[in-house]
């Protein structure tokens, strides 16, 4: 699966996924996310592309 992510505001990510799909997280959630794809660490960066 391959999503950007964009932080919006200090407390929230947009994730775009690549069929199109977007939602938008808080920190919390977005490590939760990240965890469950298995990517131990985000990037700090306004966006970056993450492909699994």
């Amino acid at each position: 699966m391959s999503f950007q992510l964009n932080r919006i505001n200090p407390n929230q990510t947009q994730v775009m996924y690549q069929d199109g799909r977007f939602e938008t997280l808080t920190n919390e959630e977005l490590d939760d996310l990240m965890g469950q794809m298995g990517i131990s660490e985000r990037s700090e960066e306004l966006e970056s592309n993450i492909t699994d």
